[in-house]
C-alpha cells in the first residue's frame, strides 16, 4: 500500500507542475463563471498528472450551472 501512495503523490505533483507551466495559477479571478472554469480546469489538470505531457489538455466549462431553488 505504501508504494501506491507514493505513486499517487508523484502523479498529483506532476499534474500540479503541468498546471503551473500552463500559468493556470497566475490568472486573476474576475467573476463566478470564470472562477468555476479556472478551478475545474486546474483540478482536472492536476488529476490528469503525467498525461498532460503526452498531449492531454483537459478543460472544464461551467456554462450551464444549476440555478438555486427559490
Amino acid at each position: 500500500m505504501r508504494i501506491s501512495s507514493v505513486v499517487l503523490l508523484v502523479w498529483l505533483v506532476i499534474g500540479a507542475v503541468a498546471a503551473g507551466q500552463r500559468h493556470y495559477y497566475d490568472r486573476p479571478v474576475k467573476d463566478q463563471l470564470k472562477d468555476c472554469n479556472r478551478s475545474g480546469t486546474i483540478a482536472v489538470t492536476v488529476v490528469a498528472g503525467p498525461l498532460n505531457y503526452i498531449g492531454l489538455n483537459p478543460k472544464i466549462s461551467c456554462k450551464h450551472l444549476p440555478e438555486p431553488s427559490k
